[in-house]
C-alpha cells in the first residue's frame, strides 16, 4: 500500500490546494518570481517591490484563474484580524517595551485625519473604539497601518512598531496601483524591520520611475548610515544636494509638501545643521 503524496497548503489561507493556485483565495501555492527582473515575490503580491511591475504570475504560468469574489472570505477574515489587533494596540499593550528608536522615526507625515491626529504628547494616540478598518479601501488601510507604525516609532514604542509593521507591508501588497508616495512609505516600513534590500530595491524603483525623485536618495541615505555604509551615505548625499533645487520645487510631485520634515531633517543632516 503505498501513501498518497501530501496535498501542499495554501500558504495564505491554509486550504488545502493541490494546484499551482488556492482555490478559495487564489494565492500562488509554488514559490513565484517576477517575470520582468527575477525577484522573490510574496503570494499576493500585486507588484513587484524591486522593479514595480505588475504581477501576473511567474514565467510560464497562467494567471489565477479564481474570480475576485473567491477571495472575499480571507480578505474579510484578514482585516478582521488586523481590527483585533489594532484594538490590542489601542489599549496600551506594548506600552512598557523598552524604547529602542528607530532609525527612521520621522520618515513621514501622518495622514490628515488618519488616527485621529490630535494625540497628547509622546505620539500616544487617545483611547477609544479602533476604527473598522475592513470597510476601508485598501489604500486606506496602507496609510493606517503605515501611520500606526510611524507614531509608534516616534514614541519609541518598538513593539508596537513591529507588531504593526508586517501587516502594513502586507496591505502594501494588495493595493491595485502604487506611486512614488507609496512606495516610499513601504520603503520605511521595510527599513523599519530590518529588510534593507528591499528598501533599497524601492528606492531603485522610485528613482527608475521617476529620475532624480528625493525619494530616492533619502531612502538610500538612511538605510547607508544605519548600515554605517560611510561610502553609500556620501553618495546618496551628494545625488540628493544635487538634485534638490530643481527637485523640491515641482508642482507635480505633491509628495514633498506632505513629507516636508522629514525632507528638510536629512538635509539638515547633509549640510551639518542640528
Amino acid at each position: 500500500m503505498t501513501n498518497s503524496p501530501a496535498v501542499p497548503a495554501c500558504p495564505v489561507c491554509g486550504t488545502d490546494a493541490p494546484g499551482r493556485f488556492c482555490d478559495r483565495c487564489g494565492a500562488a501555492v509554488s514559490p513565484r518570481n517576477c517575470a520582468h527582473c527575477g525577484a522573490s515575490l510574496s503570494p499576493i503580491a500585486k507588484f513587484c517591490h524591486r522593479c514595480g511591475n505588475a504581477v501576473s504570475g511567474t514565467p510560464g504560468q497562467p494567471a489565477p484563474p479564481t474570480a475576485r469574489e473567491s477571495r472575499v472570505p480571507w480578505l474579510v477574515a484578514g482585516m478582521l484580524v488586523i481590527a483585533g489587533l489594532t484594538y490590542i494596540a489601542f489599549l496600551g499593550i506594548n506600552r512598557n517595551s523598552p524604547p529602542e528608536v528607530s532609525r527612521m522615526p520621522n520618515a513621514g507625515n501622518a495622514a490628515p485625519g488618519v488616527e485621529g491626529g490630535g494625540e497628547g504628547a509622546g505620539g500616544v494616540a487617545p483611547a477609544g473604539a479602533p476604527p473598522d478598518i475592513s470597510s476601508m479601501s485598501p489604500a486606506e488601510r496602507f496609510n493606517r497601518l503605515y501611520d500606526r507604525v510611524m507614531r509608534a516609532a516616534s514614541a519609541g514604542d518598538t513593539a508596537q512598531a513591529k507588531q504593526f509593521a508586517p501587516m502594513a507591508i502586507l496591505a502594501y501588497g494588495m493595493l491595485d496601483s502604487v506611486n512614488a508616495d507609496l512606495q516610499y512609505h513601504a520603503a520605511v516600513l521595510y527599513a523599519e524591520t530590518g529588510q534593507d534590500a528591499a528598501a533599497l530595491a524601492l528606492a531603485d524603483t522610485i528613482l527608475a520611475r521617476n529620475p532624480n525623485h528625493l525619494f530616492g536618495y533619502l531612502v538610500r541615505g538612511e538605510v547607508a548610515d544605519r548600515r554605517r555604509d560611510a561610502a553609500a551615505a556620501a553618495a546618496a548625499r551628494k545625488d540628493f544636494t544635487a538634485h534638490y533645487q530643481a527637485e523640491i520645487g515641482r508642482v507635480d510631485r505633491p509628495e514633498y509638501a506632505e513629507h516636508k520634515p522629514v525632507i528638510d531633517e536629512y538635509r539638515n543632516s547633509v549640510n551639518g545643521k542640528p
